[in-house]
């Protein structure tokens, strides 16, 4: 079996350290309420793909898209201000 690596160096070198820094940790966890709210009403319009709409499917699509609206709100009303950043 033929290996299919490339064999020279890469153009631009890795950094040394690819882990994320800890702000970007604490922006990927402020976020994570809403990924997780729009991966919900993702699985809600996949499921509905392949069948006739329902009184059911319409209403779990209702649903997410709500806790993606508030997610989001949430999101908003956390985010730090200039004047909060300044203090």
């Amino acid at each position: 079996m033929k290996s299919i690596v490339a064999r020279h160096t890469g153009v631009t070198p890795l950094p040394a350290d690819l882990e994320p820094t800890d702000a970007e940790l604490d922006a990927i966890e402020a976020e994570m309420p809403v990924v997780l709210a729009e991966v919900e009403l993702l699985d809600a319009l996949i499921a509905l793909l392949d069948r006739p709409a329902s009184d059911f499917g319409a209403r779990r699509i209702r649903r997410a898209h709500r806790r993606v609206l508030a997610a989001r709100r949430n999101a908003a009303n956390k985010a730090p201000t200039a004047a909060d950043e300044v203090a």
